[in-house]
């Protein structure tokens, strides 16, 4: 239930009578669970709502106009994280030393995060009543961890044995109007392969997985008494990428996607902007290369701008990275860029990725770089969403403090990155 905090004035809720303290129990005589029970039936135009007030339940009808509100907000939004029920034998999170956020080491797996977020769920501890409560909420889209479908080897890569209904809860969903944006983390000699191929069979057949993202799992300097997991390489990569290319051949559309890794390992040119179609999983690391190149030459154009940046990223992207850095002082009189892409010592050097580089990397990086330069620019995606501090905790204002220069923060995106260093932004 929900416990009504504040009423909005002249609303439909002081219309009615509602009060300070009332309890929301029901809407249309479906139990109220958390805020978006709320948020579904506000966008309604009639429904029943049982409230608890004074120590009895009303039942109250409501007709409104579909972009009428209640005006109701609430003690709690009840949305308490679920937490994950698996031990993945590529689990990132069991791979992480200590000294980082404490916020890092929670293992959600909640189907309302996925929702809200693009948070990416697994769906092995949620119920029927949360299936159906999904369709009817119309909880769309959803972002689900497939991994595999193969026999019951999901099961045994999540070492939980309920791991095997997903098929099922995936059918229902797309039934029930629920589009899916899929991703397969692929761990070399386990899930790829006949298991790969058949995975991909299966989702194409399903109306509503609209994407697949096949990534390859993160493995860290920290896997002591883990799973053995082998990294990929150049050969590897390359197969991945003509396996999928061919994947999606098969199956009559072009739904399935590698991760942009792939292509930086292979050594291969990534796939036009227009492949991308919507860039549902850009946040995935698919595409987000493709989507650079094209926002990049949207913007760029001869300027002035007298400045020397460095340019801090992760050792996969350091080769892109500094083409584009070069195009933009071919483009700009007086400027000059250094690009730098620290070792991940934190983590170990098998990742990386810009996004998961420390404070302490960065900064020691930063200080040992021998050139004179005016400011840093890093990606954003190194800091934390909600405020600007980096995986250990440390904050922008600490490193700006360290290195005695600014640093500027780009969104990962080619316009972005093209605007500061030619000091439009």
């Amino acid at each position: 239930m929900l416990i009504i905090k504040e009423i909005e004035k002249n609303s439909i809720g002081e219309e009615i009578g509602l009060e300070v303290g009332d309890a929301v129990l029901k809407f249309d005589g479906y139990e109220t669970v958390d805020i978006l029970d709320y948020l579904y039936y506000d966008s309604k135009e009639s429904f029943t709502m049982t409230i608890g007030t004074r120590g009895k339940e009303v039942e109250c009808e409501i007709e409104k106009d579909d972009d009428e509100t209640l005006g109701l907000t609430f003690v709690s939004d009840g949305l308490e994280m679920r937490l994950c029920r698996n031990n993945c034998i590529f689990c990132f999170v069991a791979q992480l030393p200590k000294g980082l956020r404490e916020s890092l080491y929670v293992k959600d797996d909640d189907y309302r995060q996925s929702f809200l977020c693009g948070n990416y769920v697994t769906l092995t501890n949620v119920t029927d009543s949360d299936i159906e409560r999904i369709i009817r909420l119309h909880l769309s889209p959803l972002y689900i961890s497939v991994h595999t479908l193969y026999q019951n080897l999901r099961s045994q890569m999540l070492n939980n044995r309920f791991a095997d209904r997903l098929y099922d809860m995936i059918k229902r969903l797309s039934d029930g109007g629920i589009e899916i944006h899929a991703q397969i983390v692929l761990v070399k000699g386990v899930n790829d392969g006949v298991a790969l191929e058949q995975t991909c069979a299966m989702l194409s057949q399903i109306k509503n997985v609209k994407t697949l993202a096949v990534v390859p799992c993160g493995i860290s300097g920290h896997r002591e008494g883990l799973t053995k997991i082998d990294d990929i390489d150049q050969e590897y990569s390359k197969n991945l990428i003509l396996t999928v290319d061919a994947l999606n051949k098969k199956s009559g559309r072009n739904f399935i996607f590698a991760a942009d890794d792939f292509y930086v390992r292979a050594k291969i040119s990534f796939p036009e902007y227009e492949v991308y179609g919507n860039f549902d999983q850009i946040e995935n690391g698919v595409g987000m290369f493709a989507s650079f190149m094209h926002d990049y030459n949207e913007v760029c154009q001869k300027s002035t701008y007298r400045r020397t940046f460095l340019i801090v990223t992760g050792v996969a992207a350091k080769p892109f990275i500094e083409e584009y850095a070069k195009k933009t002082e071919d483009f700009c009189n007086g400027l000059k860029v250094y690009v730098i892409a620290p070792v991940n010592k934190f983590f170990g050097p098998t990742i990386t990725a810009a996004g998961l580089l420390t404070g302490g990397d960065i900064s020691e990086a930063i200080l040992n770089f021998d050139k004179e330069f005016d400011e840093v620019m890093l990606p954003k995606n190194m800091m934390k969403e909600t405020e600007n501090v980096f995986l250990d905790g440390m904050t922008l204002e600490t490193l700006q403090n360290l290195v005695g220069k600014p640093v500027k923060l780009a969104e990962v995106t080619g316009n972005h990155f093209f605007n500061i260093l030619t000091g439009k932004e």
